[in-house]
């Protein structure tokens, strides 16, 4: 399974499109075959520390996949990739 980490804030409309692009792109592929985590900037002081002028970001398996604005064919394809691994 790949884990995909979406790092985020509240009151974020990057964030919010974002999210919405990871939500759309994981229904399109094979049940459980991504888990998903949002975490908050604001609840986590290290978070907030390395991605505060990033967000919103999404890490695949722990690395950096992408920052400020996410590509939905650039995500599936990565995780097309990841799953098939």
């Amino acid at each position: 399974m790949t884990a995909l980490t979406l790092v985020s804030k509240p009151d974020c409309h990057l964030c919010d499109v974002a999210r919405e692009i990871v939500e759309t792109v994981v229904a399109d592929l094979p049940e459980g075959a991504v888990d998903v985590e949002e975490l908050s900037i604001a609840d986590d002081p290290a978070l907030h520390a390395q991605w505060w002028e990033k967000i919103p970001v999404v890490l695949i398996d722990g690395r950096l996949h992408a920052h400020w604005r996410v590509s939905p064919e650039r995500l599936r394809a990565a995780l097309t990739e990841e799953s098939s691994v």
